[in-house]
């Protein structure tokens, strides 16, 4: 069973910068490609990057593109969300997945093709 614990959340203003961080234990030899989705309050979870567990594929939200980027740590089976520019709609709480499947790469901000989920990190942007 994998196990996704993930860290790093906060409350900060907008233009500031948060890196969140997504421990991996357990099985990681199984993990293909591995995600960050998010929930606004009061909206559906929505997805934000995903990396492959080789950190050759990077997907990214258009939301995001330009302000975040994912990668990820072979030695320390983490990954990362560094998320820079930070604006108040950005304002969730940050879930990391991980995808055990292998699937062409527009799958992959698809929720349901995800096994395995961490428990959230609050992100807070004040204006």
């Amino acid at each position: 069973q994998v196990q996704l614990v993930e860290s790093g959340g906060g409350l900060v203003q907008a233009g500031d910068s948060l890196r969140l961080s997504c421990a991996v234990s357990r099985r990681t030899y199984s993990i293909y490609f591995m995600g960050w989705f998010r929930q606004p309050p009061g909206k559906a979870r929505e997805f934000v990057a995903a990396i492959s567990w080789s950190g050759a594929s990077t997907i990214y939200a258009d939301s995001v593109k330009g302000r975040f980027s994912i990668s990820r740590d072979n030695a320390k089976n983490t990954v990362y969300l560094q998320m820079n520019s930070l604006k108040p709609e950005d304002t969730a709480v940050y879930y990391c997945a991980a995808a055990r499947g292998m699937y062409v790469s527009s799958d992959y901000p698809r929720g349901n093709v995800y096994d395995y989920w961490g428990q959230g990190t609050q992100v807070t942007v004040s204006s």
